[in-house]
């Protein structure tokens, strides 16, 4: 069992940075994959980024007006917590954050809602114009 708590959420301006953090309780999180997904209001949830088990291996959301280069996804298996850097935001990253884990790793995989076996209960991203 993996049980998982988002912080770090927040009000920023247009152009700011925060850093996610997802904590994981429990001794076999070192073995999960781990993905970060968003939620806009009115929205389905989407993939942000994701992160394999050794960290050799991580993917990110290749969409219009993507996170890539802008978002940065890490591990610290030490500390039981996976982080989200995310910079330059703009307002349309305005969503509640979750993480989630799971045991499964592949391009295609990591960006379903439902490869994941675990997810946190998410943290609110507020980017203001």
């Amino acid at each position: 069992q993996v049980q998982l708590v988002e912080s770090g959420g927040g009000l920023v301006q247009a152009g700011g940075s925060l850093r996610l953090s997802c904590a994981a309780s429990g001794r076999t999180f070192v073995s999960y994959a781990v993905g970060w997904f968003r939620q806009a209001p009115g929205k389905e949830r989407e993939f942000v980024a994701a992160i394999s088990s050794s960290s050799i291996n991580v993917y990110y959301a290749d969409y219009a007006d993507s996170v890539k280069g802008r978002f940065t996804i890490s591990r610290d298996n030490a500390k039981n917590t996976v982080y989200l850097q995310m910079n330059s935001l703009k307002p349309e990253d305005t969503a509640v954050y979750y993480c989630a884990a799971g045991t499964r790793w592949s391009t295609k995989v990591v960006v379903t809602t439902t490869s994941y076996d675990y997810w946190g209960q998410g943290t609110q991203v507020t980017v203001s114009s």
